[in-house]
């Protein structure tokens, strides 16, 4: 993807998640990481190819290049030492809407629709193929910044 394109994607991605914080919606993210632990919740953050690109270049930015191997239902973004998100400022939607019900609970989709569709958008003009697991779309997104 050309600089100019992947800047653009990326400050359009940005702006939708500061859309997203500017809204009334009440939420406390404590920081517990139940809702990274995909094995317990039986929910996985799936992302579109702009948010995707966006977290692998922040997840690149940790000095990182490859994603875990293992599968083991805990997100590849979650560092297992420190139990802290390695891309908490550029943290996918789903992770903002906080499906976690500690944290509040998911927003009601009427809440944050507009927004989706947003992302949908995006997506429609990168050619991406819809929203998928964090995990894929990540390690795709890898590949195509490389």
């Amino acid at each position: 993807m050309a600089g100019e394109n992947l800047s653009s994607t990326l400050a359009g991605v940005r702006a939708i998640y500061q859309e997203l914080a500017q809204r009334p919606v009440q939420r406390n993210c404590i920081a517990r990481t139940e809702c990274c632990q995909f094995q317990l919740t039986g929910l996985t953050p799936h992302l579109t190819k702009g948010e995707a690109l966006l977290a692998a270049k922040a997840f690149r930015a940790t000095g990182r290049k490859e994603l875990p191997e293992a599968d083991d239902g805990i997100c590849p973004m979650l560092q297992r030492q420190t139990g802290r998100c390695m891309i908490y400022a550029d943290r996918p939607f789903a992770c903002r809407t906080h499906f976690c019900e500690a944290a509040g609970g998911p927003y009601a989709r009427k809440e944050v629709v507009d927004l989706i569709r947003r992302l949908e958008d995006l997506d429609a003009r990168l050619r991406g193929d819809g929203p998928r697991k964090i995990a894929a779309a990540v390690a795709d997104a890898l590949d195509e910044l490389r």
